[in-house]
């Protein structure tokens, strides 16, 4: 009976179509090019009016609207029509009769006049679709077209059902027909309306139908490719390719951006971990262009906070004048962007600072608890010193620790009360701690543990036995992170909990036992996760030969399943720690052999930090060398450095000398002539004083070892401007050699002396025999935690010392300041053995 129903009203509706294609009052209404002459036709025809005219006619208020530019709009005037209410309720009478995609039509149109997510007729339209899906997916016939299917899912998702069952419906037949697929637009549509349904296998699918699309299409709009980049933002996966697909596109579509994609993009680009030079140099040059367009607050926020970041001091300044005039005019919203944009700029500027906080007291109750969260940790960054505001603050953020039962936004409440200034600790905040302790994950375990840490050291706990209660609630931390690590048996989740986790806490009681259950794990390391386990041994500096082998052994085996981008990573981390793995030759060749097949897919900025990391390796591929050391890449550079944050400007900048530096010492075949003296001449001129009481106690012991202070230079810069702390020459018989007799001068007690010639300088010919030694102490950062051996940094730097003539001795730490060494005679002892290779 009820396909026998279905066959009846779908026989119907086709007869009505034929029927009214001719119709005269159809005709009408689709030549109105005025609302108000559709509502004309509307009141004088009410009794005539069949479902397709009432369709029609909401479909032709949108389509009317949608000609006008966004402040031209009329949509409140139509809803508010005595003639749109009387063909809503006729809408809603006639749904079941309407055909399938007109019912969609039709809820496209009213959504968008903004009529209100719960209008009954919005109800009404959803729940006919959704039972007329629900006989498509049972039947298996096509009842709506794939564009109708989008429209559909589009407004399920402009109406916030991202849950719906109707939803689960739509991503269904997207599963079922996803081969059948072929245009862009309607895939992003539905990427992004099931976003929150779908399968880990079935996002993969998408995502390989997205690149598959991107591939096959030279034009596409760049609206197709944010809604991918909001769809990656969705599930949140940083997925590398289909990113730079989407960020050619937005390249090629430059001249049709505006201030509101711009702004869209750099977010989603924030989202989702990417940068990308070139975008910023095309986004920075259309944006000054017309920097004195934007008047209103909502596109000077978007302008401030795109171009901000990136302007140069007159840009800025211009910026920072025009926030405060317009400070008292921006919302809730724009008040957090443009604090934001502040700390990304590291702009501390103390008059738009007053203002905003200022501006802030009248909006503080409209923010949810994870936006004060974030604005309070932006006050503390730029150092505000509104004691009232912050006083606000700590009143709103301890009213909802009281009643929240979230244990991450308790965890983030908790962690962002211990850095306001002065704040004293009430014992409801240990309690309410303790309560969900159970249920928190690793990093809200850090949270919590970092500000009782905090709270306890400045002795911030005032009341009786507060102390003791402290104790007792780092010892439960304690005691549910060993319990948490221990039960983890999935390395995926572990490492997606490990991403956010830091500080001192987790490094003295949680570091040991995070890498004992990831070596656990090992066999659940794969190509898919060698990335994030390598950033986070990056981050803890932990050297695990186990776990360092077998990402090794992941990675060659899945070379060609890696993004390139990637491979620079696992080989930062193989160059940091300096470490081999047992086939290390044949590790870094067939990383290097995949990296140069696809240097295309670097930046500019990013070839430099890759050769860096391979000449620290030991690796010089001629095809990456020569490709940076030319004019046209070194003026790419150049410009690209400009719009990239402070930051990574310097260690860019920095890395490029480095570089410079090894491939003259270890590659002259390739003729780079060294560029960087005045550079390296301004770094140490602004650097502080490299005089410490260590290097002056070791100096005194070197002079009375030597027989004068004569014999030994301090803090000296070789050529190619290594420093070392130490210096001093032996003859053939090992004595010391006057530096005064070979007139080479002695640093001044001010600290180092700058030479124009300081590659020649002290660099006279040694009497035969005679051997040039640097005496170099090497800290905790010339190791890994866990090592005794030194990293990447620390043997390039001997390496580069030997080819310069040196005898290198260094002294670690751990040898130096051992119980061995406790007495001066020791160490003078031990200097000796050193100086001398007496073994």
């Amino acid at each position: 009976m009820l396909c026998l129903r279905q066959v009846c009203l779908f026989t119907l509706r086709h007869y009505q179509a034929r029927t009214l294609s001719s119709d005269l009052l159809l005709s009408q209404i689709n030549s109105c090019t005025h609302e108000d002459e559709v509502f004309s036709l509307i009141g004088r025809n009410k009794a005539r009016l069949s479902e397709k005219h009432v369709g029609i006619a909401l479909n032709m208020l949108w389509q009317l609207q949608k000609k006008r530019p966004l402040l031209l709009r009329t949509n409140e005037y139509i809803r508010n029509h005595s003639q749109f209410l009387a063909l809503c309720i006729l809408a809603e009478n006639k749904v079941e009769h309407m055909e399938d995609e007109a019912i969609v039509d039709t809820l496209y149109s009213i959504l968008r006049l903004n009529v209100e997510d719960h209008d009954s007729l919005a109800e009404v339209l959803v729940t006919e679709a959704w039972k007329r899906l629900e006989r498509q997916v049972l039947y298996d016939y096509a009842l709506l077209s794939l564009p109708a299917l989008s429209k559909f899912a589009l407004c399920l998702h402009k109406q916030r059902r991202y849950f719906s069952p109707a939803i689960g419906k739509v991503a269904h037949i997207v599963d079922m027909k996803l081969d059948s697929i072929q245009d862009i637009r309607i895939l992003s549509v539905l990427m992004i309306s099931i976003s929150d349904v779908i399968s880990q296998s079935f996002r993969d699918r998408l995502l390989h139908k997205a690149e598959q699309l991107l591939e096959e299409k030279d034009e596409v709009h760049f609206n197709y490719a944010r809604r991918i980049l909001q769809f990656l933002q969705n599930v949140k996966l940083r997925y590398h390719p289909l990113v730079e697909k989407c960020n050619k596109i937005f390249l090629k579509s430059a001249s049709c951006l505006d201030i509101h994609s711009i702004s869209l993009i750099f977010g989603l680009y924030e989202h989702l971990g990417f940068d990308n030079a070139e975008f910023r140099l095309v986004a920075k040059q259309l944006l000054s262009e017309t920097i004195d367009d934007y008047h209103d607050p909502e596109t000077f926020a978007k302008l401030f906070f795109t171009l901000g970041p990136m302007a140069g001091s007159k840009v800025r300044e211009r910026l920072l004048v025009t926030a405060v005039h317009m400070a008292e005019e921006f919302s809730s919203h724009q008040v957090l962007v443009i604090l934001k944009t502040m700390q990304k700029m590291k702009c501390r500027n103390s008059h738009l600072l007053k203002k905003m906080a200022s501006v802030l007291h009248k909006h503080l109750d409209s923010y949810h608890v994870l936006q004060l969260v974030k604005l309070t940790q932006d006050l503390v960054v730029l150092r505000c010193h509104n004691l009232e505001l912050f006083a606000k603050l700590k009143m709103l953020l301890f009213g909802f620790l009281k009643s929240n039962v979230i244990p991450a936004e308790t965890a983030a409440i908790i962690r962002v009360l211990a850095m306001l200034p002065s704040f004293q600790v009430e014992e409801i905040i240990i309690n309410k701690a303790a309560a969900v302790l159970p249920q928190c994950r690793l990093h809200h375990l850090n949270c919590i543990a970092t500000a009782l840490v905090k709270w306890n050291h400045y002795d911030r706990l005032q009341w009786q036995n507060s102390s003791e209660l402290c104790v007792k609630l780092l010892q439960k931390l304690n005691d549910y992170g060993f319990e948490r690590l221990q039960k983890a048996n999935n390395l995926n989740l572990l490492l997606e909990e490990l991403v956010y986790v830091n500080g001192e806490w987790f490094e003295e009681v949680l570091n040991e036992e995070t890498m004992a259950t990831c070596q656990r794990l090992i066999d659940q390391i794969t190509w898919a996760n060698v990335l994030q386990l390598s950033l986070f041994l990056m981050k803890t500096n932990h050297r695990c030969p186990s776990l360092l082998d077998k990402i090794a052994s992941v990675t060659v085996e899945n070379i060609d399943k890696i993004h390139p981008f990637e491979i620079y990573f696992i080989l930062l981390l193989f160059s940091a720690m300096n470490y081999d793995p047992p086939a290390n030759e044949k590790f870094f060749e067939t990383c290097i052999q995949h990296l140069t097949s696809n240097l295309s897919c670097f930046e500019t900025h990013h070839l430099v930090l890759l050769g860096h990391v391979l000449a620290v390796a030991g690796y010089f591929p001629p095809v990456l060398i020569k490709g940076i050391f030319n004019i046209s890449f070194l003026s790419k550079l150049d410009a690209q450095l400009e719009v990239l944050p402070d930051t990574v400007k310097q260690r860019v900048r920095s890395r490029l000398m480095k570089l410079n530096r090894a491939v003259c010492l270890e590659c002259p075949e390739f003729h780079i002539p060294w560029f960087h003296e005045h550079y390296c001449q301004r770094v140490f001129r602004n650097s502080s004083s490299r005089r410490n009481p260590l290097r002056q106690h070791v100096h005194r012991m070197l002079t009375e070892i030597l027989g004068g202070s004569n014999y030994a230079r301090i803090s000296v810069l070789t050529p190619y401007y290594y420093e070392i702390d130490f210096e001093c020459i032996l003859d053939e018989n090992k004595k010391p050699l006057s530096y005064m007799a070979q007139n080479i001068p002695l640093d001044d007690v001010e600290g180092i002396h700058l030479r124009h010639d300081i590659k020649d300088e002290g660099r006279q010919a040694l009497p035969p025999g005679a051997q040039r030694i640097a005496l170099e102490f090497l800290d905790s950062k010339a190791f890994s935690k866990n090592s005794r051996h030194p990293k990447g940094e620390t043997a390039l730097k001997k390496r580069h010392l030997e080819m310069l003539g040196y005898r290198v001795v260094q002294i670690p730490h751990f040898e130096w300041n051992s119980m061995v060494l406790s007495t001066k005679g020791e160490q003078l002892a031990y200097l000796r053995k050193h100086l001398y290779g007496i073994q």
